[in-house]
């Protein structure tokens, strides 16, 4: 590409253009291989007031907090004749650390980790943690008749969801050390704290690496046996950081510890999250679907029939950073519901609800393709 021509692209989208895709002033055509039109952030009860129902307004899936599910939702899904999906948060329960200090991450100095913007993750190789969370996840599936859950912030202790985030390394232990060492067969010397994190993060860095993905990798194996014993008909899904192995010197697997082509020998559906003006894509929608089709190909997944696991992007419409105004409901599902993906669901309704316009908008996008 030349200078010149590479200007041009900077200033077209500097100008809010997108450049391949719907505009806001075309409408979406039908598109028979999207399954799955969501919401997420709770039931959307505007919906449904009075004789109007949800398919009505093009949603026939909902994911719901761990904590919202109640028999209550469950009753209006069916009701409904839509899917319920949970979200389960897997190591970002914060709450634990009160009575167990010992399960927050260490960092490179050998002391406990800050949460990066508020964001406290926990040591993913703490034995009562681990089993604490298994038992809430066995729990919610045998409680409530639910379509699937969906695993969230299952990785490394770290605030990811924006244009700068802050991505320490962790967990430097002693329990991980002990793991790492043992599990690897790696002599660190009797080094501990700082001292080993620095032998850890230089001669061993590979090795440490993929050990670390390995445990969060387990976490989800554990997860989709607990799915199979309890509510073998149900899917697990994974919400995850939307970025190729390119992006940020490999920060997917070296610094959040997401190993996505190894998870993906349990995981049924995988949800990037590519929350494009969040994430400094304000005005390139166009994102989306790049980094959905570097997913698929990472993956090995098109987006066709028969296929046994399956891309559904979670798309921000919602304001949260850079504002999304309701001209990009459009292009945003356009973008979003492209192959490899065979559903989508937009984050989150507690915003969004108040934007008449952008529901508004939502629906007949829904609709349109879905009709």
């Amino acid at each position: 590409m030349t200078r010149l021509l590479r200007s041009l692209l900077v200033l077209l989208l500097a100008a809010g253009f997108v450049l391949s895709g719907a505009r806001a002033d075309e409408p979406l055509e039908k598109r028979d291989h999207i399954e799955i039109r969501g919401i997420y952030g709770g039931m959307p009860k505007s919906l449904i007031q009075g004789e109007r129902r949800l398919v009505d307004a093009g949603v026939n899936a909902i994911w719901i907090g761990e904590r919202g599910i109640t028999k209550a939702a469950v009753a209006t899904a069916r009701a409904q004749g839509v899917k319920l999906f949970a979200e389960f948060n897997t190591v970002h329960r914060a709450e634990y650390l009160k009575d167990h200090p010992d399960a927050a991450p260490v960092g490179t100095d050998g002391k406990r980790a800050p949460a990066p913007h508020g964001w406290q993750g926990i040591c993913p190789t703490h034995v009562a943690y681990r089993a604490w969370r298994m038992r809430a996840f066995w729990k919610l599936l045998a409680t409530y008749e639910i379509d699937g859950v969906w695993l969230d912030y299952h990785h490394a202790h770290s605030s990811w969801e924006r244009a700068e985030p802050a991505l320490p390394d962790t967990c430097f232990c002693e329990r991980c050390l002990a793991q790492f060492q043992k599990d690897t067969r790696t002599d660190l010397d009797g080094a501990t704290g700082a001292a080993a994190a620095k032998v850890v993060l230089g001669k061993h860095k590979q090795a440490w690496v993929t050990w670390r993905c390995a445990v969060f990798t387990d976490w989800v194996r554990e997860f989709k046996a607990i799915l199979k014993a309890v509510r073998p008909k149900a899917l697990l899904g994974t919400f995850h950081c939307p970025w190729s192995l390119e992006e940020r010197e490999g920060a997917l697997r070296e610094k959040l510890a997401i190993d996505l082509r190894a998870q993906k020998a349990y995981v049924d559906v995988f949800s990037p999250m590519p929350y494009h003006a969040r994430f400094g894509y304000a005005k390139d929608p166009a994102w989306i679907s790049r980094q959905t089709a570097w997913l698929g190909r990472h993956l090995g997944v098109k987006g066709v029939p028969g296929e046994s696991v399956r891309i559904w992007p979670i798309v921000q419409l919602s304001d949260w950073g850079e504002a999304v105004p309701v001209e990009q409901v459009i292009p945003v599902i356009d973008h979003g519901t492209r192959r490899p993906a065979t559903g989508v669901m937009v984050f989150a309704w507690g915003r969004l609800r108040k934007s008449p316009p952008k529901v508004a908008a939502l629906s007949e996008a829904y609709r349109a393709i879905g009709r």
